[in-house]
């Protein structure tokens, strides 16, 4: 006797109810007819081995092919966006990279000199350091400093080259820097110190600018973006509201002109000024904390303008140089340099920095000298390594 064949759509189905495929079953109860190629498909995707007497094989490698290409393709552009990714990654990696190093050899630092040298410091010392406004700095000696940009290979033969400047930011200055008796070794522990607190000055500036041509290139701007214009209106001392005003305000001072006055200002990091009240730039008060100079006019009565750390010296400097009237002619110089798309460059402004002392072009003449011997020009297109203020190193 023959057996009964069973009819191949049956035999599919009762595949689907031994091995229980819940899309089956759920087809069944909505009362939806499925072909025989769509129930193969289904089996294929649980991993069910079709019956060998398959009028559909060709078909169903079709779709089988169909299927392994489109995993392919989402496979391909899976990597290719990995790939993208990383690549966009990478610079973030190498600034938290360069931030831990930083965070870590800063705490090593302070650590140091907390254990090794804490009696070199007088009483009068600690006491300044703990009323320091973030409570978190101390200062350190000349040869710390050494050490520091040592271990750091910061060093101005690599700066010059177009390596990128280490954002380390002393708060003061070494009180021994006199000790280097080599005067170039000096010159340029004075320039390492200095050059990181002009550039990340140049660079809040920059920032703020570019703010500024974004908001200004709108059809309309936020409730926000009209707070902050407000703001630098005010910070730069403009009335009015004049946008062009603050154009030719809101820009950097280049850092060669930078050095070259605080060099000019300090002595090098040497005057008493600089070094009991971080005062770089030689500002007059009359109003404010100051130090009073030992020789002076009897009929003047300014001090000295001092500073809780060094980076506000710069801010104050650069703040004096673009919103004073005596300086207008340095900011419609650089205004028009901007303006036929070239670099901001020393040499091409200081001339108009006679203002800036009593002695005049005398002044600008001494300005030139510091920067040709120096080659304080090599740095201006220098830039702070991940310039976007990444966590940086604060001694």
């Amino acid at each position: 006797m023959k057996s009964k064949s069973i009819p191949y759509l049956d035999q599919l189905l009762e595949l689907g109810k031994l091995y229980k495929v819940d899309e089956l079953k759920f087809y069944a109860k909505s009362k939806k007819k499925l072909t025989t190629s769509q129930i193969e498909l289904i089996l294929l995707k649980n991993k069910i081995r079709l019956p060998e007497q398959s009028y559909n094989k060709k078909k169903i490698a079709e779709i089988k092919f169909k299927e392994q290409v489109v995993t392919n393709i989402l496979i391909t552009l899976f990597l290719i966006t990995f790939v993208i990714s990383l690549i966009s990654v990478r610079p973030f990696i190498k600034t938290v990279t360069t931030e831990i190093k930083f965070t870590y050899v800063a705490k090593e630092y302070k650590s140091n000199f907390k254990n090794e040298d804490y009696k070199k410091i007088s009483k009068t010392e600690l006491s300044n350091n703990k009323n320091n406004e973030d409570g978190n700095y101390i200062g350190i000696d000349t040869q710390i400093t050494l050490n520091l940009f040592e271990n750091l290979k910061y060093d101005l033969k690599s700066i010059r080259l177009g390596q990128s400047v280490k954002p380390v930011y002393l708060s003061k200055l070494p009180k021994d820097l006199k000790k280097i008796k080599s005067t170039n070794k000096r010159k340029d522990t004075f320039i390492k110190i200095v050059m990181p607190l002009i550039l990340s000055e140049n660079e809040k500036i920059l920032e703020d600018r570019n703010k500024l041509f974004r908001i200004l290139g709108k059809q309309s701007n936020t409730m926000g973006e009209k707070v902050w214009l407000k703001r630098r209106f005010k910070d730069y001392g403009i009335k009015g509201e004049d946008i062009a005003e603050l154009k030719l305000r809101m820009d950097i001072v280049p850092t060669s002109i930078a050095i070259a006055q605080a060099a000019k200002e300090s002595g090098w990091g040497t005057s008493r000024f600089a070094l009991e009240g971080n005062a770089m730039y030689g500002q007059w008060t009359w109003s404010g904390e100051g130090i009073e100079p030992s020789k002076k006019d009897k009929k003047k009565e300014h001090k000295i303008l001092k500073f809780p750390k060094l980076q506000s010296s710069v801010a104050a400097y650069m703040k004096n140089l673009n919103t004073h009237r005596g300086y207008s002619e340095f900011r419609d110089k650089r205004s028009k340099i901007r303006e036929k798309k070239q670099e901001v460059n020393g040499l091409d402004l200081v001339d108009y920095l006679y203002n800036y002392a009593q002695t005049g072009s005398e002044y600008v003449k001494t300005l030139k000298i510091i920067i040709q011997q120096n080659n304080l020009n090599d740095f201006d297109t220098s830039i702070l390594m991940n310039s976007s203020r990444s966590r940086s190193l604060t001694l």
